[in-house]
């Protein structure tokens, strides 16, 4: 009997303890066994299944049987390299290359061609040797730049009838799961792992074959990165091969103890990057992922939903590069603001904030705003005077501090020629002002804006990617409206809804559009509002970045593809299509009841304000800085400055207006800005998405003197 053949008579026992029992899966002991009692092996089980006697007879003789086992799911036994590359490829031959080596300790060389490749392995056994080769052949199916040399390697070709939309998970999360040994969640980082960066040479290959067909002869490979995808590795082994000898630093330790979130950083080519998460380990492989992210471009998770969306209008930075920095700088500057989160006022379940860039080099960058919150007024906390903010939750709040800055912005403009360099508006050629080249505005939020595009089941996200099975539900698109005193949004009513004054004070809960919603309304009417269109062209954010909950399809979906269909917008107006993108280093889910209060700051400000949300004023019962009065009276002022004759008021103004009084007829003035709103209500409508409710107009009936 040569050495082949003791080893396929022990194969079995001999992969499981290679193996390391990955799978928890006892080794057959043949010589501790007797007839009859070899060892059952369950679905995922591996424990033995006990015989009992089931009655005496058959002349004294006791009949014995398995004890029957309910059937329940479970995943498909592990199948090694050799049985997965012999499904895909059948009739593999494997031949012997060399044998080199002393007679106790002999090595291995055997080779496979698939296709015209011949792939090489080496072990101390031939049956390790045609393992690695086997292993090295199906890696190779995963590094093939682009869908159709990867088909051709495996002998197939592309049907012009592939299903890209089928339910099948997408290519490289599949051979890649496939490889993974399950483990707890914490270890999401990792490609395919035994622990130690290799793939296993018994058991790692739990993927069933019909899955591994469909996959590949169906799904298309995303593109490439330069840098190969390194299987089976984590990103901390990964970042060690480019760059031994990093050293991560342990930074800091918050939450409560049911919700601890650790920071760790990493120094590679003179950049910091940090990474947080429930422990350390998932922090050092959020930081490693960061710094592969931005200095190698080589994304681990190449799920299509969760890769940026590029704006259609002009990009001047590298979309992850950019999301993460425009994060990381607006979670420092939340820290600064409240002593590195030890202020009682760092508490929050949301974080907002928007970053300004004016070039090409996100080093230039200036965080504008930052805030918190979740929570809308109480309806019979309205204000008759515009003194009480309705809206606190985070974004919502971070685009009215953006105002605040427009104002000042404009106000610099109008005080003196020296000024106007420093300003970042110019004088527009159509009348008015418009905002310098290249000074775009980048939106950062620690998670989905409520509503529509945050309506998605995140972990069960793998099926959704290869398109929505029910693309026609009524919860798709919908425009809803947030619960008053509550988280969480509704749909709209089918039947148009006019909110009254009075019977809100009644008792009547008092709606509010959802967060989805007022971003898609920005989308098209711009984020300077009406009365600053007055003086100012539209403007758009170029980017939307989320912390964490970032599902591409869903996002772009809620903030302008569900009103694709916008007709007869106003010149200057447009459906704006902002780079979407969320984070290398995901933010940890933060459980626990939200806090009533708001917090906000804008550049300029000495401090936070910290709003009472269920009120919408600080707790001292005074107005916002933020309020709608305070913005009226900046807004009257600048009105006043534009009016003096060596102003020009007609290049000033974009829209003739006379003499302001109520804050609600200065609003109507804004003709186009008007036109283009009512554009956005039709499109909702028109696509069947339900009609906007707004707030009673007794709201914006109040007037003021400068």
């Amino acid at each position: 009997m040569d050495v082949d053949d003791e080893e396929n008579m022990s194969s079995s026992s001999t992969d499981i303890k290679e193996n390391r029992n990955v799978d928890n899966v006892p080794p057959k002991d043949s010589a501790g066994q007797g007839p009859g009692e070899g060892t059952l092996l369950s679905n995922g089980g591996g424990s033995s299944s006990r015989k009992r006697p089931l009655e005496e007879g058959n002349n004294g003789h006791s009949k014995f049987r398995p004890k029957k086992r309910k059937k329940m799911p479970g995943p498909v036994l592990p199948k090694n390299a050799l049985m997965q590359l012999n499904e895909i490829k059948p009739g593999l031959q494997y031949k012997l290359l060399s044998q080199t080596g002393p007679v106790h300790a002999p090595m291995f060389v055997m080779a496979v061609e698939v296709n015209g490749q011949v792939f090489e392995g080496s072990g101390p056994t031939k049956k390790k040797a045609k393992l690695h080769a086997a292993e090295k052949a199906l890696r190779s199916f995963v590094q093939f730049p682009n869908a159709s040399e990867a088909h051709l390697a495996m002998g197939r070709t592309l049907s012009v009838n592939t299903d890209f939309t089928s339910d099948q998970a997408d290519f490289p999360d599949t051979l890649f799961n496939g490889f993974e040994t399950p483990v707890p969640s914490d270890a999401s980082f990792y490609l395919g792992s035994n622990g130690d960066g290799s793939f296993g040479s018994g058991g790692d290959y739990g993927l069933p074959s019909s899955a591994v067909a469909s996959s590949l002869s169906q799904s298309p490979l995303p593109p490439p990165s330069p840098y190969p995808t390194a299987s089976g590795k984590n990103p901390v082994m990964i970042l060690n091969e480019l760059r031994p000898g990093l050293k991560y630093e342990f930074l800091s330790e918050s939450g409560e103890s049911h919700a601890k979130n650790f920071v760790m950083a990493v120094a590679v080519d003179g950049q910091t990057f940090e990474g947080s998460g429930r422990n350390k380990k998932l922090a050092k492989a959020r930081a490693a992922q960061s710094a592969l992210a931005s200095l190698f471009n080589m994304q681990l998770d190449q799920t299509p939903s969760r890769q940026p969306i590029p704006s259609e209008g002009l990009q001047l930075h590298l979309p992850q590069v950019l999301a993460d920095a425009v994060a990381r700088l607006v979670v420092d500057k939340f820290s600064d603001l409240t002593e590195n989160f030890t202020s009682p006022h760092a508490r929050r379940k949301v974080l907002a904030g928007i970053v300004m860039t004016t070039g090409t080099d996100v080093k230039d960058a200036l965080v504008i705003s930052v805030s918190t919150g979740t929570k809308c007024i109480n309806g019979e906390y309205m204000s008759d005077r515009g003194l009480a903010l309705n809206d606190c939750h985070a974004e919502i709040i971070a685009r009215r501090c953006l105002l605040k800055f427009l104002y000042t912005q404009l106000e610099l403009y109008l005080s003196n020629k020296e000024d106007q360099q420093k300003s970042i508006f110019i004088r527009s050629e159509q009348g008015g002002f418009k905002l310098k080249e290249n000074v775009q505005f980048h939106l950062y939020i620690s998670t989905s804006p409520c509503g529509d595009a945050r309506i998605f089941s995140p972990h069960e996200a793998a099926q959704e990617d290869q398109g929505d099975r029910h693309p026609n539900r009524k919860a798709r698109g919908q425009l809803r409206t947030k619960i008053e005193s509550g988280e969480g949004t509704i749909p709209v009513r089918s039947t148009t809804t006019i909110q009254t004054w009075d019977g809100v004070l009644q008792g009547e809960r008092l709606l509010t559009m959802s967060c989805s919603d007022k971003i898609a309304r920005w989308n098209v009417l711009g984020i300077q509002g009406a009365l600053l269109s007055l003086f100012v062209e539209p403007i758009y954010f170029s980017s939307i970045i989320l912390g964490s909950l970032y599902h591409g399809d869903h996002l772009s979906r809620a903030v302008y593809q569900r009103i694709a269909e916008i007709e007869d917008l106003p010149p200057l107006y447009t459906l704006n299509r902002p780079l979407l993108s969320g984070i290398s280093n995901a933010e940890a889910r933060q459980p626990g009841k939200a806090p009533n209060f708001s917090v906000n700051w804008t550049v300029g400000d000495s401090g936070l304000e910290i709003i009472n949300a269920t009120t919408g004023k600080d707790e001292m019962g005074r107005a916002s800085r933020l309020c709608k009065h305070a913005f009226y009276s900046r807004w009257m002022r600048i009105h006043a400055k534009v009016q003096l004759p060596q102003r020009q008021l007609s290049s000033s103004l974009r829209s003739k207006i006379l003499k302001p009084n109520l804050y609600h007829d200065t609003k109507q003035g804004a003709a186009e800005y008007q036109t283009a709103k009512e554009c956005l209500f039709k499109a909702f409508l028109k696509a069947g998405l339900g009609a906007w409710v707004e707030k009673p107009i007794e709201q914006d009936q109040f007037s003021l003197t400068v």
